[in-house]
């Protein structure tokens, strides 16, 4: 049995231990081994502390240095939430990755590959568990590196991807040198990074204009790293070049972690300041969101090539994550951590459909070469138009679920025109979904037949579809810890 109170640190220690050991292995298989296992044991501590968790707030002291001297990691119903969230989607995304990375990155670099996985899986968690705001800075670089690592290995297929990852990497750079400068701001009038006594600290600071600055730099920081309208642009070829399995892998944890992290400054770390809190929820984060919702669907309209239209569709699926978000109540940040869930699962699902679709072809995947590719893989696309079903919201799916407490947070809040807003933004979304469907289904199968597809990789996108589904049927256990989360972040307080 786990203990609770080391529940914060395993989390993050297990995939950066064995990304020491992956880089120096030679043999493809024992690395890939053993990402599975760190993940799985990563899953396997943030469950546990997920189930057992009772409200209480478990911390874990760095070193044995208590806070707020030391570095702290906690654990409390959101970060368990997002790491429980992080830590399922990397493992099933790495058992998913054997064949693709075998296939798309040279065969001396899979060791390597593998190190820069969970390296990144590790700093996600890292942004996540810790509570020292300077601390978060070192783990979105960790994060932020590995990941322009993963992505430069698209060079192989797409050279474009070398290009995305300069571009990930300044844009990222810029977003981190932001917060840490508002990091900066508050320490100078409170002589304390630890988050909460942060918070207890600034309602009494005297300096409010430092104070407003150092917000304003820690929030568009993070903005950029959670790829927000309009600071998103790095995000799209990020994930549209990057190799498959590492598509999958970003695209259903990497911006859930910074988004979370948005809900921590603005609802812990600054919970005593009322009236700058509700300054930037009300006239940034909010009309942000609207239109994210509208650019991210009309621009998923208007692409043709797969991965980039799943990768357009993200900012809009970010954009119900924040409107949640910048109501400010605890309906509100309840809908938006109950589609960090979801949305994780969605993303997840509909990515490693378009990573089995480009292993088959050997090519980048675009609406028009999907004609007849559902019954050619039958398996495949199935599971794949679930998901894509869950995206537009369809009963008895998981982003139906997600669309239903957005829609009660807004009714709480007489939000009525941005209700109009969140129908019309997602009727629009079946466009691009019908063009994908009336390729896939609609037209003759390709000359070659059926495709033998790879158990490897039908059965963890499956394994999602289902999930979709059940949590689409019953989302009384997502809707609780959700409510957990925002609790816990300070929402509504």
């Amino acid at each position: 049995m786990l203990d609770l109170a080391h529940i914060p640190v395993l989390v993050v220690l297990f995939p950066l231990l064995m990304a020491a050991v992956c880089a120096l292995l030679p043999f493809r298989n024992i690395a890939w081994l053993l990402a599975t296992a760190s993940t799985g044991m990563g899953l396997l501590a943030a469950w546990t502390g997920l189930e057992a968790h009772s409200g209480e707030r478990v911390s874990y002291a760095l070193g044995g240095w208590p806070p707020p001297w030391g570095i702290e990691f906690v654990a409390d119903g959101a970060s368990l939430l997002v790491s429980t969230v992080v830590a399922g989607l990397s493992f099933i995304s790495t058992i998913y990755a054997k064949s693709l990375i075998e296939k798309e990155i040279d065969e001396h670099l899979i060791g390597k590959a593998y190190a820069a996985w969970l390296l990144a899986v590790g700093g996600i968690q890292g942004i996540v568990m810790t509570g020292d705001a300077f601390n978060l800075f070192v783990f979105l670089e960790i994060s932020s590196l590995a990941t322009v690592t993963l992505i430069s290995l698209g060079g192989r297929q797409d050279r474009r991807a070398l290009i995305a990852a300069y571009n990930y990497l300044v844009i990222g750079a810029i977003g981190a040198t932001f917060y840490v400068i508002g990091v900066g701001f508050c320490y100078a009038v409170t002589g304390t990074l630890n988050m909460a006594d942060l918070m207890v600290r600034l309602p009494d600071a005297t300096a409010t204009a430092p104070l407003l600055v150092g917000f304003s730099f820690m929030v568009a920081g993070i903005l950029v790293k959670a790829a927000v309208f309009p600071v998103h642009i790095w995000l799209p070829a990020a994930y549209g070049y990057a190799p498959s399995a590492v598509s999958t892998m970003l695209a259903a944890v990497a911006t859930k972690a910074s988004i979370y992290v948005l809900a921590r400054i603005a609802f812990t770390i600054f919970d005593g300041l009322d009236d700058m809190v509700f300054l930037i929820l009300e006239f940034v984060l909010l009309p942000l969101s609207v239109m994210a919702i509208f650019v991210g669907t009309i621009l998923a309209i208007m692409e043709s090539d797969l991965k980039k239209l799943l990768a357009q569709s993200s900012i809009a699926q970010i954009g119900y994550i924040t409107l949640g978000f910048s109501l400010g109540n605890v309906l509100g940040v309840t809908a938006g951590f109950v589609h960090i869930v979801n949305h994780a699962l969605i993303k997840g699902g509909l990515f490693m459909a378009a990573g089995a679709l480009t292993v088959v072809m050997a090519r980048r995947v675009s609406i028009d070469s999907l004609a007849g590719m559902g019954r050619a893989m039958p398996i495949t696309s199935s599971a794949m138009m679930i998901c894509g079903l869950s995206l537009i919201g369809l009963p008895l799916t998981a982003g139906f679920i997600s669309k239903v407490y957005l829609v009660l947070a807004l009714v709480s809040s007489a939000s009525w025109w941005i209700i109009g807003l969140v129908v019309m933004s997602s009727a629009l979304s079946l466009i691009y979904l019908w063009r994908i469907v009336e390729a896939m289904w609609m037209q003759p199968m390709p000359a070659s037949g059926r495709v033998r597809e790879d158990p490897l990789i039908y059965t963890p996108l499956w394994v999602i579809a289902l999930i979709n589904i059940w949590f689409g049927v019953d989302a009384g256990r997502v809707f609780r810890f959700a409510e957990q989360a925002a609790k816990a972040v300070g929402a509504g307080g």
